[in-house]
């Protein structure tokens, strides 16, 4: 089910967020010139893989003490909650989402 779907004027780019039943599964991104794959979170293909967490702060805090880096947290413009973004081993794009 297509719960939300919006025009990114800045980006020229559209975001539509994609639902099976009750669970919020994925967000689609349309983009007009993606860089070529594999790290950067605009590029074309997979763009990353989310986690949800109970508190973005505690995430952050764990993430500290581990000594991995880390974007800062941001806010979705759309949903309120706030995320960031760091690296797999790999330099995989990961996303930790914080819960409603």
């Amino acid at each position: 089910t297509l719960r939300a779907e919006h025009y990114r004027a800045d980006r020229q780019s559209y975001k539509a967020d994609l639902a099976l039943g009750d669970t919020y599964v994925v967000e689609l991104f349309s983009f007009p010139s993606p860089p070529p794959r594999p790290s950067h979170p605009e590029a074309a293909g997979l763009r990353h893989l989310a986690f949800e967490v109970d508190n973005i702060d505690d995430a952050v805090r764990h993430l500290d003490r581990l000594g991995v880096p880390h974007e800062p947290v941001r806010t979705d413009e759309y949903t309120g909650r706030r995320f960031l973004f760091f690296t797999d081993p790999d330099r995989l794009p990961l996303e930790l989402y914080e819960k409603d």
